[in-house]
């Protein structure tokens, strides 16, 4: 604790930002809050940074953005002797725009001409606007779907895909060895921006960006009624202006904001946990759908990288179709069109995570297309679309999708676009309804095809640095102690950590139990979370549902400890 309280005093010292030295005036005398502010620095992965904003090392301010961007503009430098420049974006929570600039500042101090869009933007702009402008790196500030409490900063390579593991370790090297407050270049937003180290993305990206996923359109000469009623809600996010104008200008225009959630607001006053995931973020749409009479509900997270949808089941109710079940329909949806207009290329590819649902590997079988399964997060599948780049065969790549509600139909960016899946989604919704097919009796078919299956995910939140501790035991005990889970016993547990496949390793175990149902542990790398996926196949509905009820209280008392 000593070296704890050195810490907080000399942060008291040289932390001139006014809300960073309110809240350690305010804490002076609280040891618990200090320890948790102070007691590590925020991890920096692949993922980049991703914390409560407030003050200390273990949080984000504009002191933690700035040390890792220093370390970042040092990692350009010494790895570039061209295109340095870095392409921000970021999107409406609390201090995202602070944080943007003081980054922009870093680097055009540090010689990096930083490239920053003049509004808030998705993250998917982001990589794109990497790729269109050939710069070395891009950052966006986001902490996604996260509550109002978060923020983040997310770093990408010259690819447009978030930074490899190899990258990471180094920049996290150098972010090491920067002292927070004697070794951080800034110069002066204005002031750069006229020396023109800072520039605007011009809006032409953004056209560009729009125009990319326009063209990922499958419906060809066919006749449908896009005059379908669909409710959106960008949960005061960034998604209003590019869902909406994509959608109209693809003839979608029939559509209705949730007036509540429309305007960026990082505050999320109706919806605290701004997840498509979950049903209660897309409550007030549904509301809005069921005084509408409206066919479809579509809601993007903060970033607009995540999308979810709710539809109307026969009883009139509207039901959110989860990230698994929307991303088998919409591969399926790619496949049969693709192959129904002779356009299906020579060595298709499906990517997707080892936590998403293997009913996606039987459809991809079931059309020729092979299957690449990578480690949970979209880097992870816009870096196999890079590996098919560096072949001749982009593109082959046809879908990706993870359990999460990310969604990619095209090689254009190289990370999950809830633009392009919105786009994807009312496009297929009116292609099966103008045959009186809905998107539940579409999803019947496949399970009727392929077998019934569930997939779940349950989180368990461990804040704080004994939470830290209480999730590397839980990791530990699954390692070595685990060997049935309930009546079931283990066949086989693969440890990623190991680096199993081919792939980087990463802390994550899955096991495959003797009825057939698989179980995958992993710690979030955005949050303080340990996240179970159980993955049930059964022969029909009511059986589905048993078994993952037993297989969630079995993993509650033998694995979360």
């Amino acid at each position: 604790m000593n070296d704890i309280k050195r810490l907080y005093e000399t942060w008291l010292d040289n932390a001139s930002d006014k809300d960073v030295r309110g809240e350690l005036i305010r804490i002076r005398n609280d040891e618990d809050r200090i320890e948790d502010a102070f007691y590590r620095d925020l991890e920096f992965g692949t993922g980049g940074l991703r914390g409560i904003i407030g003050a200390g090392t273990n949080r984000m301010n504009i002191y933690t953005v700035a040390k890792a961007s220093q370390g970042l503009a040092d990692y350009i430098n010494g790895t570039f002797v061209h295109n340095k420049r870095i392409a921000i974006a970021y999107d409406s929570r609390i201090k995202s725009d602070i944080f943007a600039r003081v980054a922009a500042e870093v680097f055009a101090a540090n010689g990096i001409i930083a490239m920053i869009y003049k509004e808030l933007m998705p993250t998917p702009c982001l990589s794109f606007a990497v790729r269109e402008l050939k710069c070395s790196a891009g950052i966006v500030i986001t902490a996604s779907h996260n509550p109002a409490k978060y923020n983040g900063y997310k770093v990408y390579g010259a690819d447009g895909c978030q930074i490899t593991t190899e990258a990471a370790e180094k920049i996290l090297e150098i972010i090491n060895s920067v002292d927070i407050f004697c070794d951080v270049k800034r110069e002066e937003f204005e002031i750069a921006l006229r020396a023109g180290l800072i520039e605007y993305i011009p809006d032409v990206i953004y056209d560009r960006f729009v125009d990319a996923i326009k063209a990922q359109s499958l419906l060809y000469d066919d006749v449908i009624n896009k005059d379908i009623a669909i409710v959106y809600s960008p949960l005061n996010g960034t998604g209003l202006k590019p869902v909406t104008r994509t959608l109209q200008e693809a003839g979608f225009t029939n559509i209705t904001v949730v007036k509540e959630q429309e305007l960026p607001d990082g505050n999320f006053p109706t919806c605290p946990f701004p997840n498509p995931e979950i049903p209660e973020a897309l409550s007030l749409g549904m509301e809005y759908a069921k005084r509408l009479n409206a066919n479809l509900v579509l809601a993007t997270d903060p970033d607009c990288d995540r999308v979810g949808a709710a539809v109307r089941n026969d009883n009139g109710d509207y039901v959110l179709i989860t990230g698994n079940e929307m991303g088998v329909i919409l591969f399926d949806y790619v496949c049969s069109r693709r192959a129904a207009k002779g356009n299906m290329p020579e060595s298709p590819v499906l990517v997707k995570t080892i936590v998403t649902t293997d009913m996606g590997e039987q459809i991809a079988d079931s059309y020729g297309v092979k299957t690449v399964n990578v480690l949970t997060g979209f880097k992870f599948i816009g870096e196999q679309i890079g590996f098919l780049e560096e072949k001749g065969l982009e593109d082959s790549y046809i879908f990706g999708f993870e359990e999460s509600y990310g969604y990619l139909s095209g090689t254009y960016v190289r990370d999950k676009d809830a633009v392009n899946g919105a786009l994807l989604i009312c496009e297929m919704f009116a292609y099966y309804a103008a045959k009186d097919i809905s998107l539940l009796k579409k999803l019947d078919e496949l399970y009727s095809k392929f077998g019934y299956r569930i997939n779940t995910l349950h989180s368990y939140t461990f804040e704080g640095s004994k939470g830290f501790e209480t999730m590397r035991r839980i990791m530990d005990n699954v390692r070595n102690n685990v060997t049935q889970v309930g009546d079931y016993k283990i066949k086989k547990a693969i440890d990623y950590l190991n680096g199993i496949g081919g792939l980087p390793k990463s802390n994550v175990i899955k096991l495959f139990l003797e009825n057939g149902c698989t179980v995958v542990i992993r710690p979030s790398g955005t949050e303080p979370k340990i996240k179970v996926y159980i993955s049930v196949v059964a022969e029909n509905e009511n059986a589905l549902l048993s078994i993952e009820k037993d297989l969630f209280n079995e993993i509650q008392r033998c694995i979360m400890i």
